[in-house]
């Protein structure tokens, strides 16, 4: 006989069975959601990302204003570059011969003077009298000279006696002689004409032998000295011309060489070469540093930019090249009216890498790369790329005297 109890279970099953389908009902109800909002958000990220690569792929670029210039073949002027040391043709520190009190300065800081001017004067007075005295004993014993020259005309004096006197006078005009060049060194003289510099005694000083008075320089010509390495030895000669500048764009001075040491240093591989140049208005000073610059003869059909042209990267020295545009598919079928409406040629920016070579003057010199003819960017290139639409402006040009002159 049943019980109550299973009677009643079997009353609750239909209910538990319905409450189970809701709850899948519903937990398939929220997946087909989930699955409904991922895939849309997939979607709109893939439509997006679409729409974006298809915009930046018709996307024109904007086009860019340059300068160029037009590659020609031209003379070249090419000169091996040096650092070169100023000193004066002639440049010594005076010094005095003797000892003395300086009684005398006779001369100013930065004063030219002419050979044999007196510059010091050391006391004197005990070389004045020994000269005196010399004069006076020389004098005497010419008079004893010219008395036995006579003596012996008449008959009466002996050989022995005109020679003893002849002797006599001799030693004294020799001594006569060596007291003066003992009072000459009391007095130190300019031994050629120059600038001095500062003096370095005072009045009343005690000098000894070999103490520097002052520098004097001839600062009308000056000479260079300046080392070039010994491969460039068979390209130097005496005479060839040479320009000198405080800076490679400034070269002011004009000189020649005067000068080359025969012999390689064999520690650094480097010749010495001398040579000299005009000081216009003293603006060279003795120990300055120049920019050297042998000049050699010239040469023809070099090809050669402004340096401003040529970009510096990890995999090399390039240019970027004026070229007519390449047309895109969707260009090639405009019509024909579309054709005749654009009739000047769109250009771009060509990537060109280059070989470079000598330097001069702001232009440096094209080895490979580029040709004759080719046009060059010299300004603006730092926003270009490959390919980057550009227009041609030479209205402003950069700061290169050489390339605004071929610019085209």
């Amino acid at each position: 006989m049943d019980t109550p109890e299973s009677s009643i279970g079997a009353a609750k099953s239909p209910t538990g069975c319905t409450q189970g389908n809701s709850l899948i009902k519903r937990f398939i109800i929220a997946i087909v959601l989930l699955a409904v909002v991922v895939g849309g958000i997939v979607g709109f990220n893939l439509f997006r990302d679409q729409a974006i690569e298809q915009y930046f792929a018709t996307m024109e670029a904007p086009t860019l204003a340059v300068s160029t210039v037009k590659v020609e073949p031209g003379p070249w002027a090419p000169g091996l570059e040096a650092l070169g040391t100023v000193a004066a043709a002639r440049g010594v520190d005076l010094a005095v011969e003797a000892t003395g009190i300086v009684k005398e300065i006779r001369f100013e800081s930065n004063q030219r003077v002419e050979a044999g001017h007196v510059l010091i004067q050391l006391d004197d007075a005990v070389q004045r009298a020994d000269l005196l005295v010399g004069q006076t004993q020389a004098a005497l014993d010419q008079q004893a000279l010219d008395r036995a020259l006579e003596l012996q005309k008449r008959g009466v004096g002996s050989e022995v006696t005109a020679d003893s006197a002849r002797a006599a006078a001799s030693t004294s005009a020799t001594q006569v002689t060596k007291l003066q060049a003992v009072l000459d060194q009391k007095q130190l003289k300019a031994p050629f004409s120059g600038t001095l510099g500062i003096p370095k005694v005072e009045v009343g000083q005690y000098l000894a032998p070999g103490t520097v008075v002052a520098t004097l320089q001839d600062l009308d010509t000056m000479r260079t000295d300046f080392s070039v390495p010994e491969q460039q030895l068979g390209a130097l000669r005496i005479g060839q011309p040479v320009s000198f500048g405080l800076t490679a764009n400034e070269m002011a001075y004009r000189g020649t060489i005067t000068g080359i040491e025969p012999k390689v240093d064999p520690s650094s591989r480097l010749v010495s070469v001398r040579a000299e140049v005009t000081n216009p208005q003293n603006q060279l000073s003795p120990g300055q540093f120049l920019q050297v610059r042998v000049e050699l003869p010239k040469e023809d059909g070099v090809l050669s930019i402004p340096q401003t042209a040529v970009v510096s990267s990890l995999y090399g020295d390039f240019v970027y090249a004026v070229r007519p545009a390449e047309k895109k598919p969707a260009e090639a079928t405009a019509t024909a009216d579309t054709v005749a409406a654009d009739a000047k040629p769109s250009l771009a920016a060509a990537q060109v890498f280059v070989k470079t070579g000598r330097r001069i003057d702001g232009r440096v010199e094209i080895v490979e790369g580029i040709a004759a003819g080719d046009e060059i960017v010299t300004a603006g290139q730092n926003r270009l790329s490959n390919g980057t639409p550009v227009t041609v402006n030479n209205d402003v040009t950069p700061g290169d005297g050489n390339a605004g002159a071929v610019a085209k």
